[in-house]
């Protein structure tokens, strides 16, 4: 088991990237992976599971050559039973979303920056070692709050 630990931390552990624990449960593996995929992207992640009353936000990352802030919710399905992650992102998901989101920006005095929503879906089945899909939705969804603050 350790060699097989050591091999993950391997594939999905470099200092330009972060790291990963294989010890993790599998929605927190989901979202190391997604953390480390954005990073290779060239993103900037800036805050993993960041919440407050308004509900939580899986990862926020910053895409500094368009000045964008990205706001990302990582759906991880651990079964081989059929359906997409990215579908249990319903209205009300994208709802608690929009208001973590709008809030985060105020506590940090960011209104008036470009924002976007994004889904990454990852499949990784229980008796797998390593995630068998990851995909990336850019601009999955629009903010949900009536009066939308883009």
């Amino acid at each position: 088991m350790k060699d097989l630990a050591r091999r993950i931390q391997q594939r999905y552990s470099d200092w330009r990237y972060g790291t990963f624990d294989p010890n993790a449960k599998v929605g927190k593996r989901g979202e190391q992976v997604a953390a480390i995929e954005l990073r290779r992207k060239g993103l900037r992640v800036i805050a993993e599971s960041e919440s407050d009353r308004a509900g939580e936000i899986d990862l926020i990352a910053m895409d500094v050559r368009r000045r964008l802030m990205i706001f990302v919710e990582v759906k991880t399905l651990a079964t081989r039973r059929p359906g997409h992650p990215a579908d249990r992102v319903d209205e009300n998901k994208q709802a608690r979303i929009s208001r973590a989101a709008l809030r985060y920006l105020k506590r940090k005095k960011l209104i008036g920056i470009a924002c976007r929503f994004d889904v990454i879906a990852v499949w990784w089945p229980t008796d797998e070692p390593t995630p068998t899909r990851i995909e990336h939705y850019e601009s999955a969804f629009d903010s949900t709050i009536e009066y939308s603050f883009f």
